[in-house]
């Protein structure tokens, strides 16, 4: 019965979160889904490998829908013995996104547990945390991956600390699981920014352990937590070693040529430019969004309402009533830094209070190791506005520029300041009468003078935008009364928001103030400030976030729909490739149906987009015909898409009659400028020093090579040559996993014309296969099986241990 009542608490805290979670989701329990726009992009790019899932219920590792073809490593590939995705698929047992808004919730909760804070207080700084507007809007979007991520940073942290505070086997066990649902979540980027705060809260500790003199407990925490890495990154091995294979070959790896696009030298071989890697920088000033949200217009789309300068300037010009309502639920308001934002990173006047009364009144040194996490995190989420720090961590700082969207390493700012605004909010409570009363005045005057001296300040913005200028020459002579109507907007937008955060301020100082007073018990005002701190959240939220967002089930799950163009070319059953002009590398949409060269992916296989870049985008017509692009779609007069047939596309395979060898992938390049691809294959020597290749070979006409059967990941051609022969495959060239055979003996493949594969193919009639087989799934699934069982006797000897000190006890 004790236990039980020990249990009760918590089994009631995750059912609320469980709850609440549905309730602002609720369409899902209509079957309903959130339309997000990523998640159609890859429901796009893996539709091949779902299909072959479903039909053959094996797993191919490789699609030719996108790209032109590439591994499925970063689409959703399932791995052998991966019981990690297993146990975060009992966690995430909600309908998405209500799962990871559960996952959110629950992670904060064990992290502020952790911390000794109260379950109630931990209960609503766990909602503030999840309701943070960018943990919403990332759902909305479908950045599920990063919102993954995200979720079991605090159980990570938590653990981490527990470790630290000497409960070795609680800490432990749950930092090994932790770290392991973390990097199961797929999301390097945000997995690498946690780091950062591990190392901050490493360095806070080391330094207590080491003024202590307890250098035996120190190198105990450091081995649990060597332990805990190695099993996490073991029992994820295949996914971490797959992943770091196809990152040498893909847009985050180093380019091989020294020149441009446009001819001229190449300022750097990295493939992530700075201007690429900190084009998303959060504006200084823009940072004060974070207590009031719209003081930068809120988003690129925002609902201002009826009840606003662009409702009123819309209907001054003619419109009828529901056209300016219409055009007022989706304005440009934003104007800071970044080229598009879809919410704004609004933590809560309320958490950024409690966040000020933790600095005055909590006594726990942690605080600060918290604190110079939050301000590491903004100062490098300001990007080039802040050169000094961030061109030192993309210089000297290992795998910083290997990311882009350095704004949205403000996530460990969004973790840290609820942490220390619940912190706070206990310390508040236990600390005496004057303790009380000085921290709160001191805290009210902080925050409310911040509330002014940026109402004070107001005439110092122009409240323009860098957008402004496109929509000046998109409305014409309305163009300057429509840009004078959205600053208008955006100071209204800017006055009210300012307001209403400093009401919320007095507010809570106010309820602070009367328990001070004993007019209101400790409970009733944790209650107030509690529900005044999430509701400020959950309103915002639902700005960006609402019941609009959803769509029906069939309609989120098949995003596109076939239109006559592809309709009339799903009538070709042979097997060939699509280029959908529109999309150019940049859309899912034509994968979603036929082979394309497109596609969308943040690590897209480097040479392929290189060949976009150096030779498609300036209409090589040739290119198109080696990688067998057999119809073309362009958009008409009227907007509709409409096939052209490529008659001169060269099929699936084909023999060429010469083999010209370049020696760097400059040279290569270039050859593809003037190339008949038909007959002559480029071969850069420097990758097969050992092959030897003839330059030249006799091409009979009637020498063929066909394609007799397909599977993305097994590929089977018939050659008939009277002499030997090169033989060109218009199949993406892949070095890991993919092997050829003749005959059934294995045969070298060669890297030609940049992307495509070619074999040396003996006289006669034989049968060729290439099947996708990669060893790193192979190798990989055994490391994670071992880990696995690693990690089960752990959480059996920890039971065992715990179990056997209550005896004990």
């Amino acid at each position: 019965m004790k236990n039980l009542n020990k249990i009760y608490p918590y089994l009631l805290v995750i059912a609320g979160f469980a709850i609440i979670s549905v309730i602002y989701f609720y369409p899902v329990m209509q079957g309903k889904k959130v339309f997000q726009s990523d998640i159609a992009q890859y429901i796009g790019m893996a539709k091949e490998q779902a299909d072959f899932r479903k039909t053959t219920g094996e797993e191919p590792y490789w699609t030719n829908s996108a790209f032109g073809g590439m591994p499925t490593y970063q689409l959703g590939a399932n791995y052998p013995h991966n019981y990690i995705k297993k146990l975060d698929s009992v966690f995430r047992f909600l309908p998405r996104p209500a799962d990871y808004l559960f996952l959110y919730f629950l992670g904060f909760f064990i992290l502020l547990k952790s911390l000794r804070v109260d379950t109630l207080k931990s209960f609503f700084g766990a909602l503030a945390f999840g309701f943070s507007t960018y943990m919403i809007i990332i759902l909305g979007v479908g950045h599920n991956a990063k919102a993954h991520a995200i979720a079991y940073m605090p159980m990570v942290v938590a653990g981490i600390i527990l470790v630290y505070q000497k409960r070795y086997v609680l800490g432990g066990l749950l930092t090994m699981l932790a770290a392991a649902l973390e990097i199961n979540a797929n999301h390097f980027q945000m997995t690498y920014y946690l780091l950062f705060l591990l190392l901050v809260i490493a360095v806070y500790y080391t330094v207590q352990y080491v003024k202590e003199k307890d250098f035996k407990g120190l190198g105990k925490a450091t081995g649990i937590f060597a332990l805990a890495a190695v099993l996490a990154v073991g029992a994820n091995a295949t996914n971490l070693m797959a992943t770091s294979e196809y990152a040498k070959y893909s847009t985050r790896s180093d380019s091989e040529l020294s020149f441009s696009p446009d001819g001229k030298k190449a300022e750097s071989n990295n493939a992530m430019s700075y201007e690429y890697i900190t084009e998303y920088s959060y504006g200084i000033a823009e940072s004060f969004n974070l207590i009031a949200p719209r003081l930068f217009g809120g988003s690129n789309h925002e609902n201002v309402g009826e009840e606003s300068p662009m409702y009123d300037f819309v209907l001054a010009q003619g419109a009828s009533p529901a056209e300016a309502k219409d055009f007022a639920t989706s304005v440009p308001t934003y104007w800071g830094d970044q080229p598009i934002v879809a919410a704004p990173a609004y933590i809560g006047a309320i958490v950024f209070f409690l966040f000020v009364l933790a600095m005055f009144i909590d006594k726990r040194k942690i605080k600060y190791a918290f604190l110079g996490g939050a301000i590491l995190s903004l100062l490098l989420s300001w990007g080039k506005h802040f050169p000094l720090l961030t061109d030192f961590f993309i210089d000297f700082v290992p795998m910083y520029n290997k990311f882009r969207a350095v704004s949205s390493i403000q996530v460990i700012l969004e973790l840290c300041m609820p942490v220390m605004a619940i912190l706070g909010l206990q310390s508040f409570f236990k600390a005496e009468e004057k303790e009380r009363f000085a921290a709160l005045w001191k805290t009210a005057a902080v925050t409310l003078g911040a509330i002014v001296v940026l109402f004070v300040f107001k005439g110092m913005f122009r409240f323009t935008g860098g957008s402004d200028s496109m929509f000046l020459q998109m409305y014409g002579e309305m163009g300057p009364p429509f840009i004078d109507a959205l600053v208008a907007q955006r100071k209204e937008m800017y006055a009210s928001d300012l307001m209403r955060s400093g009401i919320l301020i007095v507010l809570v100082a106010g309820t602070l103030y009367l328990f001070i007073k004993n007019k209101l018990s400790e409970l009733t005002a944790i209650i107030i400030v509690g529900v005044l701190m999430v509701g400020d959240l959950f309103f915002v939220d639902k700005n960006y976030v609402n019941n609009d967002s959803f769509v029906s089930a069939r309609q989120a799950d098949l995003p596109f729909e076939a239109t006559p163009a592809d309709e009339h070319i799903l009538q070709d059953t042979t097997h060939y490739r699509v280029f959908e002009v529109d999309g150019n590398m940049s859309s899912a949409r034509a994968s979603y149906f036929h082979k394309s060269i497109g596609g969308y992916h943040a690590a897209k296989p480097r040479k392929m987009q290189q060949l976009f870049d150096y030779q498609i985008a300036k209409n090589n017509l040739e290119v198109l015909n080696m990688l067998n692009v057999k119809y073309i779609i362009q958009k008409d007069e009227q907007g509709q898409d409409v096939p052209m047939v490529n008659p001169n596309a060269n099929g699936n395979a084909w023999f060429v009659s010469e083999v010209k060898q370049v020696n760097s992938a400059d040279e290569e390049m270039k050859a593809l400028d003037k190339l008949n691809s038909k007959e002559i294959a480029i071969l850069n020597k420097k990758n097969f020093p050992d092959i030897v290749v003839k330059a030249a070979f006799a091409k009979d006409s009637t020498a063929t090579i066909q394609l007799k059967s397909y599977q993305p990941n097994h590929l089977k051609y018939e050659s008939n040559n009277i002499n030997e022969g090169f033989g060109v495959f218009s199949e993406i060239y892949y070095p890991k996993g993919w092997k050829a055979t003749i005959d059934g003996k294995e045969a070298t493949i060669l890297n030609v014309d940049y992307v495509l594969r070619g074999l040396n193919i003996p006289a006669g009639k034989h049968t060729i296969e290439f099947k996708f087989e990669p060893e790193v799934v192979k190798t990989g699934s055994l490391i994670s099986l071992v880990s696995c069982l690693g990690m089960m006797l752990l959480i059996g000897f920890g039971i065992f241990t715990e179990v056997k000190k209550k005896r004990v006890e």
